[in-house]
């Protein structure tokens, strides 16, 4: 049976009830102890929320796939992950909830694991190990400061669970004591449908899920959300006209955006200032202190563009899970970075100039391209090929690829890429060329690519 779009309503009694039967099932069902962990790999669902922080409450460390992977991508995290107790299919998940209960902590003791990449393609694991009360409950109360959540709020979350965002705001939101729209899986009139009969007080949405539901056909060219007090969007760039356009159907704090990372979050901006400074992504979060850091002369420099770093409250310290190397590169100190380039004004607000050098997000998902050019190499009659990111209305930015090969080069690719590949990574648009633009030392230029084939004007 298809998963139904509508959003289903999640009270805090009710998923504190859950949760404690679904810690008590893994326990039970599965032998976990404290500090273990336990991976769902399934669509979005109150089941599955209740399940995850049932597991965060109780001590385990929960972490959450995309289910839309391939059984090899998926394979790869599971390895990350020292192979866990995996929760795949909903027989096993509705399994956790049985009569028995637990006690367990008022707020989750863990952040819950998602995976990232950077430029290298090779998945990780951002854990910030199991927290004592004290600690886990400033992480909570860092965000009710932000986002101002109470028992009077119904939120709709629009994003999957496997994106760090929703489970964030959803912990935030059951914490206040108020009500959580979940969508099992988004779609525009079910969400404009929400927004007209379920009243939500706070919303979230990636770029796209804006432009969908501002072109839906059925929306009125005056119709307001009139039930919003404000509207949090992050996850791509969000083009002007778009953000815009939202700013016009929501009334209360508006439109209000942040940036931040699966590893941690780092500016803040409302309304006002992004109006008064079209373009950032706003200053930093209470508690920490953004910084700018020349680029090397590999990357080149000017205008003051750099890496940006962030200096953070001890609560907000994280790492890669097993991987030392990479955690050691991120930090200096109480500060880390993601490897996103940007600015800081004289006022201190953010302006991004690229995400993690090479990254491409679509529709609010990160694509590594080092990742699809892996599953993409030695397919038969191309010679080269790279993956880069270009501006899209709809996606925020779309895949591409640029190759070298014969002329059934990409039919062979779109096969490799739908055998190999989630939907999402795979490139939407390719484009043969005679060579790739190279650095002296072999390098492909990538920011060069799209002028090579073509899109830049």
């Amino acid at each position: 049976m298809p998963v139904s779009s509508s959003p289903l309503l999640l009270t805090a009694h009710d998923a504190d009830r859950l949760a404690r039967r679904a810690a008590a099932g893994l326990r039970a069902t599965a032998g976990l102890r404290d500090g273990d962990i336990v991976a769902f790999c399934l669509p979005g669902s109150v089941d599955l929320l209740a399940a995850i922080l049932g597991a965060s409450r109780s001590g385990l460390r929960p972490a959450v796939m995309n289910p839309g992977l391939t059984p090899a991508e998926r394979a790869v995290q599971r390895s990350i992950l020292g192979d866990p107790h995996c929760i795949e299919d909903r027989g096993a998940l509705a399994a956790l909830f049985g009569d028995a209960t637990m006690d367990i902590a008022e707020v989750p003791l863990t952040r819950t694991m998602h995976f990232t990449s950077g430029t290298t393609g090779v998945p990780k694991a951002v854990t910030n190990g199991v927290l004592d009360e004290r600690t886990a409950r400033a992480v909570v109360d860092d965000e009710l400061a932000v986002w101002d959540l109470g028992p009077s709020d119904r939120f709709l979350m629009c994003s999957p669970l496997h994106h760090t965002v929703a489970v964030r705001f959803a912990t935030s939101v059951l914490v206040a004591g108020g009500e959580l729209l979940v969508t099992p899986h988004f779609e525009a009139g079910a969400a404009l449908n929400s927004l007209r009969v379920d009243q939500p007080t706070a919303a979230f949405m990636v770029p796209t899920h804006l432009q969908r539901i501002l072109g839906h056909p059925s929306l009125g060219h005056d119709e307001r959300f009139s039930s919003l007090r404000y509207l949090a969007h992050a996850g791509s760039a969000c083009p002007p006209a778009l953000k815009r356009a939202a700013m016009e159907r929501v009334g209360g704090r508006g439109v209000l955006e942040f940036y931040g990372a699966s590893e941690t979050q780092f500016a803040f901006c409302t309304q006002e200032e992004w109006l008064e400074r079209p373009g950032t992504v706003g200053r930093a979060r209470q508690g920490r202190t953004l910084s700018i850091r020349p680029l090397d002369a590999d990357h080149g420099a000017g205008d003051g563009v750099g890496t940006i770093w962030c200096d953070v409250p001890e609560f907000a310290r994280w790492s890669y899970l097993g991987q030392p190397e990479a955690t050691a590169a991120a930090w200096d100190g109480t500060s880390c970075t993601v490897g996103d380039l940007g600015t800081l004004d004289d006022d201190g607000f953010l302006f991004l100039t690229g995400r993690r050098h090479d990254l491409i997000i679509s529709g609010g998902v990160n694509v590594y391209p080092a990742e699809v050019e892996a599953a993409l190499a030695g397919t038969d009659g191309v010679t080269e090929l790279a993956i880069f990111g270009w501006d899209d209305p709809t996606w925020g930015q779309r895949v591409c690829c640029a190759l070298v090969g014969d002329d059934g080069a990409e039919a062979r690719l779109r096969e490799r890429a739908n055998e190999h590949l989630a939907p999402f990574k795979r490139p939407k648009d390719y484009y043969r060329l005679d060579a790739l633009p190279m650095t002296s030392t072999g390098k492909v230029l990538r920011r060069l690519l799209g002028e090579a084939v073509g899109l830049a004007t």
